[in-house]
């Protein structure tokens, strides 16, 4: 596995739309998913052990981030041919084992990964009210294992900022994680 870190904030690039099928047996929408205060858009997937990581985490920071007016919604771009752990029944699957608070979505042709640019997983997009990116970094110091207990919530400080001001944080340290596996 190839270790990755997606670029830099491209501050105020808007979010793109999509409507991609979830774990719930609905369509989803950047409309749908977004929250009155902003939107984070997250890359992830079910094998990468970076996202294992990370998950519960993940997972406590989406659920009070939502009290913030912030959405969040997963994507995942796989090939699931060559990873069937990614496979939509595996999302299904993981989604309900850990009782996602967000839409879990099959990006199944890899355009709406493509389109934002996603590198890896994870790959966390954060965007403001106005639909503007405002935070490309990481969760907290994690990395294939979780961080301390006690580590900075990175992510979480930033989607905070960015629903009280709409402004995200100049200083940001970019995520890592295993490369987004594209259909060849």
């Amino acid at each position: 596995m190839v270790a990755l870190n997606p670029p830099v904030c491209d501050f105020g690039q808007p979010a793109i739309d999509f409507d991609l099928p979830g774990t719930d047996g609905r369509r989803h929408t950047l409309s749908s998913c977004r929250g009155a205060n902003g939107l984070l858009v997250m890359f992830i997937c079910n094998h990468c052990p970076y996202v294992k990581a990370i998950i519960d985490r993940l997972i406590r920071d989406c659920r009070e981030l939502a009290t913030h007016g912030i959405g969040c919604v997963a994507i995942m771009s796989n090939d699931v041919t060559a990873y069937p752990e990614d496979s939509p029944e595996s999302m299904q699957q993981w989604a309900k084992e850990l009782a996602f608070p967000f839409p879990y979505l099959y990006d199944e042709n890899q355009s709406v990964a493509r389109a934002y640019g996603a590198v890896c997983t994870p790959d966390f997009f954060g965007y403001n009210s106005q639909l503007e990116l405002q935070y490309r970094g990481r969760l907290d110091a994690s990395g294939r294992a979780p961080a301390p207990a006690d580590a900075r919530r990175e992510l979480f400080e930033a989607m905070r900022k960015i629903a009280l001001t709409g402004q995200g944080p100049s200083e940001q340290a970019a995520s890592i994680g295993c490369s987004i596996k594209w259909n060849l």
